[in-house]
């Protein structure tokens, strides 16, 4: 991993990271603006469904306390329940099903991934949330912003204890397709009569496959052959193959970014 020499919480911080597959991916560090203006957002919305549930839950408890106080101390506890969820598994529950963005993250355009480029598995997320409890103190993510102040990478507490960052969305956008087809015109004429599902695939494979496509031809035969059968095998569950699918890897992996390409609509 390197860092360039820019200011913390700048948003010209970049991190480079060097995948299992020897693929550089570059990533634009989100800088300490962006996160608070994303957890503002987040607050919002949490503000907003609290406020709603608590006014149905007055409402509720008020007639169940004289017709029935044991339905309303269930009652009570299960909105306490729902309360511990909307703001401590909010982030969580997100992140899992939105592949590491929340309702203000995604706004802002930012997202959280691993040290290693990869997604966050699930319980990764729920510890990372889950630290928010330590970050809050004193009051108003004190300690949080303080860890995200000391660290290069704008690291609050949750992220150092599982090993992820938060990245500008832009840095998988802007991985700007610059291969062409080996063997096949380029467009979406290219593209197989039946779909291999890349739309399947995250942000980060497809950067990884656009990453590989880029600088392949710069590989030694059996660096690139070698390359291109590890990132296949990484996303190959995701895909749609069929028996009719007999080409090299390599094309595979073109044929996937195409169509990927396509549904994106730039080409």
């Amino acid at each position: 991993m390197s860092l360039p020499d820019t200011p913390v919480g700048s948003f010209a911080d970049k991190l480079t990271i060097e995948t299992p597959e020897q693929t550089a991916l570059d990533f634009a560090v989100a800088g300490i603006g962006s996160r608070f203006l994303a957890l503002a957002l987040d607050t919002l919305v949490q503000f907003a469904v609290g406020l709603l549930a608590g006014i149905a839950a007055g409402l509720l408890l008020s007639g169940l306390s004289i017709s029935s106080p044991k339905a309303s101390l269930w009652t009570a506890a299960i909105f306490v329940i729902f309360y511990f969820l909307l703001y401590f598994g909010y982030y969580a529950i997100f992140e899992i099903v939105w592949n590491g963005q929340t309702p203000g993250k995604r706004k802002v355009g930012i997202r959280v991934i691993k040290d290693s480029g990869r997604p966050l598995t699930p319980a990764e997320s729920i510890g990372r949330n889950l630290m928010r409890i330590v970050d809050w103190l004193p009051f108003l993510y004190g300690i949080g912003m303080l860890s995200a102040i000391l660290t290069k990478e704008n690291k609050r507490l949750g992220d150092l204890v599982v090993g992820s960052l938060v990245v500008r969305e832009g840095s998988f956008s802007d991985l700007k397709p610059t291969w062409q087809s080996t063997d096949l015109p380029f467009g979406t004429a290219a593209l197989p009569s039946a779909p291999l599902g890349a739309d399947r695939l995250s942000a980060e494979e497809i950067a990884l496959v656009e990453s590989f496509l880029n600088r392949r031809l710069d590989l030694m035969p059996d660096v690139r052959s070698r390359m291109a059968d590890q990132i296949f095998l990484r996303i190959k569950p995701k895909l749609t193959l069929t028996s009719e699918h007999t080409l090299s890897t390599d094309r595979l992996l073109e044929l996937v970014a195409l169509e990927r390409r396509a549904a994106s609509h730039y080409q």
